[in-house]
């Protein structure tokens, strides 16, 4: 779950990380108090969706010479200018694609006199099995562009999580940074305490960008991204009263509502499949025969006939969706259950794309039988090889 850069910062603050004051708004008649609360003489308009490269952004409405989606203002005026002109309309980023998000919210903060940006993010690194840091004196920049092009630049630094940061970590951190004098006091205050706040939030990304070294040679946090683990946000219900449900996908929303892992994805074949692995697996061969798909779902290991008949729905109701493809390896996961639901959802939303249908495993004999006794258009494959050539077939007609 993602969460936005004011809420983020909010967070930190609790924790005694240096960020700026701001005020968040929700409409533009709380444009001018929240610039005069702040009181200037430097204000950041900044737009609040969950994507990046906002400052690079161009609004649909406003044409592509209109600033980006950050913005600065050195008055009031300019505050509530800025603010007409931002909320409300649709912020398009290399992040957004071209559809864009719409800003819902806007974040007013005080300015600030920079000296240098720094880049910085704690991430869980798969290849250590660590939370990690990752420091690079190239901040306010798109860090994937860093990495291409000059990878010196970029260090990353795993945590023993038996002894959390050390003064050591910290030591490396500061090198890294390139940081002396009061910013290396700073930076052995901050990143213990950013650790801190990582794990004890059950965070899989806090991503700092940038981190600044002021003119007075302190450190601030100027722009926070943080993402938490799903799993454990039974463990944090301040933080899932945080979640922004206008910035996600309605069929992603659904699906968790039925306890799915379902992400939308810009294909036309829709993909029903039991296990993640075997999911990616069904979406590399479909893209393997040219085509591409609408979707990961992963129905799980424990699906009942209802859990089926909403992951269905859910892949019907995308219309980009041309055909769909079910692929069920039945261990846990039994295939009369998926047959079932499959039978369910077609009577209750229909079927007007073609549907193929491969089962293996534990009660397939009974899977089949169901499926081939009704009287749905169903297109059955041997194995997965031959269900991806089948639909890529089906869709193109």
């Amino acid at each position: 779950m993602n969460i936005h850069e004011h809420q983020a910062k909010a967070l930190l603050k609790t924790y005694g990380v240096p960020v700026s004051n701001g005020v968040a708004i929700f409409n533009k008649d709380e444009a001018k108090a929240a610039a005069e609360k702040l009181g200037g003489p430097l204000w950041v308009v900044k737009s609040q969706i969950h994507a990046g490269g906002r400052g690079k952004g161009r609004f649909k409405e406003l044409g592509s010479d209109a600033d980006g989606g950050v913005r600065l203002a050195r008055s009031i005026d300019e505050v509530v200018a800025d603010v007409e002109q931002m909320l409300g309309n649709t912020l398009v980023t290399k992040q957004t694609g071209p559809e864009g998000k719409q800003v819902n919210r806007l974040y007013i903060e005080d300015g600030a006199d920079i000296e240098a940006e720094l880049y910085l993010s704690i991430l869980v690194d798969r290849e250590t099995g660590r939370v990690a840091f990752v420091a690079s004196t190239e901040g306010g920049m798109d860090i994937e562009a860093v990495a291409e092009e000059t990878p010196e630049k970029i260090h990353t630094f795993a945590i023993n999580p038996t002894t959390g940061v050390t003064a050591q970590d910290v030591e490396n951190l500061c090198d890294a940074f390139e940081l002396s004098g009061e910013a290396r006091v700073d930076g052995a205050n901050l990143f213990p305490i950013l650790y801190k706040a990582f794990v004890e939030k059950d965070m899989s990304l806090l991503e700092v960008n940038p981190l600044i070294v002021m003119k007075d040679n302190h450190l601030k946090v100027l722009d926070a991204k943080m993402s938490f683990d799903g799993n454990a946000l039974f463990r944090h219900p301040d933080i899932a009263e945080l979640r922004d449900l206008s910035e996600e996908d309605e069929k992603e929303i659904e699906a968790s509502k039925h306890d799915l892992a379902y992400i939308a994805l810009d294909g036309t074949i829709g993909c029903m499949v039991n296990g993640a692995g075997l999911a990616m697996s069904t979406m590399d061969i479909i893209k393997l025969y040219g085509e591409e798909p609408a979707n990961f779902l992963d129905v799980g290991g424990g699906a009942t006939a209802e859990k089926v008949t909403a992951a269905f729905k859910i892949i019907t109701s995308d219309p980009n969706v041309k055909g769909i493809l079910v692929n069920i390896f039945g261990g846990i996961m039994r295939c009369d259950v998926i047959a079932q639901g499959v039978l369910q959802a077609v009577k209750e939303v229909g079927l007007k794309v073609p549907l193929v249908v491969r089962l293996e495993g534990t009660k397939v004999a009974e899977g089949q039988k169901l499926i081939n006794d009704s009287d749905l258009d169903v297109i059955s494959a041997d194995d997965l090889d031959d269900a991806a050539q089948k639909i890529v077939a089906a869709v193109r007609g």
